[in-house]
């Protein structure tokens, strides 16, 4: 049997910006919690997020694509979110994240889908694309990447990674990582970042701040420090720091594939992103011949602050 903590329903029934009924997926021991919004027979919009965030990441992006006839399907990988979370740090895998997510495809007969994917769901998302690219019709590619031979890591990258390790400044107990989203919504600094990382006392927002902040803290509320192996193990295992639990070889391969596939690809970028380049995703997009969108002001988490942009500028293309 697998160890795992699972976050209390009563901090995401506190959300008010967030009305979807939790749906759950078993894999082996474990809950898999997903959303499943509009209408049944629609195509089908899967929306994979990366770390630190949950499926909330998108909550201003489903329902223009609900309004547009999709059928939205958005997961949260174990370890984040609604689903359950192994303790054991050892458990974590891009493997593994990138097995469940296949399974509750294939539980659901999911066909004629648009994949949107962002940081690690670059990685989980466009492994399923290249896997079973008969039930894919489109992919939406932003701000993320697939490890390859001559890919360059930025220095934001290699910062990121060191700042996971031990004595670094992500290293912390039980890190307030909802702290992620609001610096890269620009609504803190970093000096006010670092100091609230470290401190004891719950930071305290107001408005429209203060809702963002409570949705991507949620997950996390009342947990003891194991209940973040998850999102601790993401950043060490980029393969720029662990080439085989970041499932290296695989990403290559996909990379690979990716470049070969002929579906509609399209890169909607934050242009603002110091992780995953402007330069970057236009040089991707063009070797796939692909169309690029940059929003010149949006960060990493380009979901959070410019979804009802990301979806027009994606419905534009369908036209």
């Amino acid at each position: 049997m697998t160890d795992y903590i699972r976050t209390d329903d009563a901090h995401f029934d506190a959300l008010t910006d967030w009305p979807y009924e939790p749906r759950y997926h078993r894999w082996k021991d474990l809950r898999v919690h997903y959303i499943d919004e509009g209408p049944n027979d629609g195509p089908v919009a899967l929306l994979v997020h990366g770390m630190p965030t949950w499926a909330y990441l998108y909550r201003t992006m489903i329902p223009a694509l609900v309004d547009a006839g999709y059928r939205c399907i958005a997961p949260d990988h174990l370890g984040f979110g609604r689903s359950d979370k192994p303790t054991d740090a050892n458990w974590y895998s891009i493997a593994r994240h990138t097995e469940v997510l296949t399974s509750l495809i294939t539980e659901l007969d999911l066909t004629d889908i648009t994949l949107f994917c962002q940081d690690w769901g670059g990685p989980t998302g466009l492994a399923q694309a290249v896997t079973m690219p008969d039930r894919f019709e489109r992919l939406v590619i932003m701000n993320t990447w697939l490890h390859h031979d001559g890919y360059e890591y930025s220095e934001g990258i290699t910062h990121w990674i060191d700042g996971w390790h031990e004595g670094g400044r992500y290293h912390h107990e039980r890190p307030r990582l909802a702290l992620l989203l609001m610096i890269s919504a620009g609504i803190i600094g970093p000096e006010e970042y670092f100091a609230a990382m470290a401190d004891e006392d719950e930071p305290v927002f107001e408005g429209d701040a203060a809702t963002m902040y409570d949705g991507f803290a949620a997950p996390f509320r009342g947990l003891p420090d194991e209940g973040f192996n998850a999102a601790r193990w993401f950043p060490l295992s980029i393969p720029h720091n662990d080439f085989h639990s970041g499932n290296g070889a695989a990403q290559e391969l996909h990379y690979r594939l990716l470049l070969g596939c002929d579906m509609p690809v399209h890169f909607v970028w934050g242009g603002a992103d110091g992780i995953f380049t402007e330069p970057w995703g236009r040089t991707w997009a063009q070797r796939m011949n692909a169309p690029i969108d940059v929003l010149d002001d949006a960060n990493h988490f380009l979901q959070n602050t410019h979804g009802p942009q990301i979806v027009e500028q994606v419905l534009s293309r369908r036209r």
